[in-house]
Parts: C-alpha cells; structure tokens; sequence
C-alpha cells in the first residue's frame, strides 16, 4: 500500500481545501479527507529514522506504544537542543568604554559593563549598548567650519540691544545610561537636535544679560563657563544622563553688515583710551613735581623764619651784652666795636690801606686776600651770565670788563699816589 508523506500532506494542508487529497493506497478519492491515523504514524516513523532508530516495518496496532515513546524521546531531545540554542543566544559582549543597559520584557533591569555578559534571550529580556566614553560634540551657529555660518542659531541679542554672532562647540560625554535611553526622544549617535537647542537656550539667555564690549571682549571665558553651567543645570533638570565637558568660543563678532563702522568706533575708543592715558601720565609727572616743589618752598620758608628769628635772638642778646660791657668801660669798649668793624668791612673788599706815616719803604700786600677776591668777582660774574642765559638774555661781557680795567686802573693809582 502506498503511503503519503509528511511533507506531501504538509504541502497539501498549504494549498488549502482547494487541493484534493489523496488516499492511502494512492487513489484519488474525490474530496474525502485523509487517514490522519495512518498520518500519525509515518510522521512517528520518519522522526525515529533521523534520531537512529531505523525504519521500522509497518505492523499492526501493537507496536503502538513503541512507536509513541521513540517519538516522545526525539521531540525531547528537540527541545533540549532548541533550548539550548535559545539559552546560548542570551550571551553578549560589551566593548571597552561602552556599557549595555538590560531591559525586562521592555523596563529597566540593570547595567553590564564591558565584557562578556549573559542576560535572558528575547523576548524576556532584551539589551542596548550605549558608548559612555566616546566625546561628542555639538556645533552652534556653524556646521565643521566657521566659514559655514548657521545664522538663525548664531545672531543673539544683547542687554545693550546690538546683535552679536555667536559661534561655539559644546563637547560632552554621557554618564548615565539609562537615562540616556529612557529621557531622551532621540537617542542615535548623529542626532543630537535636543542637545543644540539647550546649548542654544542658555548662551541667549547667558548672552542677553551682558554688554555687546562685555560679550566680544573680556567676558567670553566668562560667557562660556556660565553657558556650560546652564545647560548642565537644564540637562541634570531633565534627567538626560549628559555630563557638559566644555564650552568653546570659536568665533564672537558684530554682524557682517556693520563690521566697518564696528571697527571705527573700536578705534575711535581706542584712541580715547589713549589720550586719557597719555593726560593721567602727565598729571601723575607734574602733580608730584608741584607738590614736591610747594614742600621744598615751605621748608625753606619755615627754616628762614627760623634763621631769623634766632640770628635776631642772637644780635638782641649780645647788644645786651655789649650794654652791660660799655656801661663798665666806655672807651675800651668803643675802640674794640670800632676795630672789629673796620675788620668786617675790609674783609669784604679787595682794596690794601697802607699806613703812610710811619715811614716804612718795605709794604706788605695780602696777595692771599686779592687773588680771593678776583675769584670772588670772576664766580659771580659766571654766576650772572648762567643767570642771563638761561632767562634768554645775553650777557653785557663788555661792559664788565670794561669797569674791571678801570677799576684796577684806580687801584693802581691810588698806591701810586701813597
């Protein structure tokens, strides 16, 4: 009797009840259905043949429990070998600096680090690997080049209402996982439109606060830190799982349009600068030259007051002493007053008085005492044309030595005459 495969009857349940079955012995029955116990029982035969029990030859009913308990055994080794292969395809490995967040029937379960890890298979449970340490970067106001300007992202306004073009890099690092995956509407590594628009947020609102000089300036290491501190706010706000590194100012400038005119009023106060530098130099050369001067002046007011008041103090005291000494000897008195003044006198000039009546021929001249002298004049006749000179005024030299030859003239007659 010719007997229906498995694969035959299969591909006839395919077909569907279009397709006509056939009977046992061959035979086309016209549309009757097919012997499902004789079905069953090549399905059991054909499973002991792949497990190495052999074909067995057709019998009876009686050998029926045989028959069901080969294919109890096959169908378990089936599963142990599907089992195995379910349970093997959980195993997973997990890079260096990346980490693998596990979920459960789609819910948080835990974190495997990087090596090699075992989680349920699907559809129990299920991982996603997430590189943690990896610097990614965010441009604003430009895209790889500062040349490639973005210019909605990039003109701002500041507090002083001029517009400025801000251009800069936010680089950060991911240091929660989870709450990368889970916060987050887009997590894939070349999206990061979420984190442009936070960068975006905090250097207006940052950039807003501030003076156009303050921004372009002294204050951009200043904007940038505060930026990067308001988007780690506004991420940890979140629960994004994304760690700010660092805020880079690439490119800070007046808009295109007004670049020309920007930069004459930056010279223009550039300038100002300067003069009001170069006047405070001045000032601070010549106020301590005034002060310094005023306080020489007082001191020496102060020690002339002084000088005079004690030579007076002096000269009252010793008339008071000359009093006291006239009134005991007039005439001694008198005399040495009368001597010491003629000795006064005479030191003071560069004339020699010769006593004529005494008879003496040999005559003693205080050459010592005129050579002084003649220095004494020459001194300040240099002491007056350094004067003359630099008051502008040139010295009369004529004149002078003119009355220095007529004086020594006379001085040469007058001995000529004693």
């Amino acid at each position: 009797m010719k007997r229906l495969s498995l694969s035959n009857w299969l591909g006839r349940l395919r077909i569907g009840r279009r397709a006509p079955f056939f009977a046992a012995d061959g035979n086309r029955p016209g549309d009757g259905p097919p012997d499902l116990d004789q079905l069953w029982r090549d399905f059991n035969r054909r499973l002991s043949s792949m497990f190495g029990q052999g074909p067995r030859p057709p019998s009876g009913n009686n050998n029926e429990p045989a028959e069901i308990k080969g294919v109890g055994v096959g169908i378990g080794v089936v599963m142990v070998v599907a089992g195995f292969l379910w349970l093997s395809s959980g195993f997973f490995i997990v890079l260096e600096g990346e980490t693998a967040v596990v979920l459960t029937f789609g819910k948080y379960s835990r974190t495997a680090p990087a090596g090699f890890n075992w989680r349920w298979p699907s559809p129990i449970e299920s991982h996603q690997v997430v590189n943690v340490s990896r610097m990614r970067t965010v441009e604003v106001g430009y895209r790889r080049s500062a040349k490639n300007k973005e210019a909605k992202e990039a003109l701002m306004l500041t507090d002083d209402e001029n517009i400025v073009e801000v251009q800069f890099a936010v680089q950060y690092k991911l240091k929660n996982p989870s709450d990368w995956i889970f916060n987050n509407r887009e997590t894939r590594d070349d999206d990061d439109s979420f984190l442009r628009q936070i960068a975006e947020t905090s250097v207006r609102e940052v950039v807003g606060k501030g003076k156009m000089d303050y921004v372009l300036y002294e204050g951009r290491e200043k904007v940038a830190y505060d930026v990067s501190q308001l988007m780690q706010q506004i991420l940890d706000r979140y629960k994004s799982g994304v760690q700010v590194v660092n805020v880079t100012m690439q490119n800070v400038q007046p808009p295109e349009q007004v670049q020309n005119a920007f930069d004459d009023a930056v010279k223009a106060g550039q300038d100002m600068e300067r003069l009001k530098n170069e006047g405070a130099a001045y000032a601070n050369d010549v106020i301590p030259k005034a002060r310094g001067q005023a306080a020489r002046m007082l001191l020496d007011a102060q020690a002339h007051r002084s000088r005079v008041v004690e030579t007076a103090s002096g000269d009252a005291a010793r008339f008071k002493q000359v009093v006291t000494e006239y009134a005991k000897a007039p005439t001694v008195t008198r005399d040495r007053m009368y001597l010491e003044t003629m000795q006064q006198v005479f030191n003071n000039v560069t004339k020699v008085m010769v006593d004529s009546k005494t008879g003496n021929n040999l005559i003693n001249l205080p050459l010592d005492k005129l050579i002084q002298g003649a220095a004494a004049d020459h001194a300040a006749q240099q002491a007056v044309r350094t004067q003359q000179a630099a008051s502008g005024q040139q010295a009369p030299e004529q004149n002078v030595d003119v009355r220095a030859r007529e004086s020594r003239k006379a001085d040469v007659r007058e001995r000529e005459s004693r």
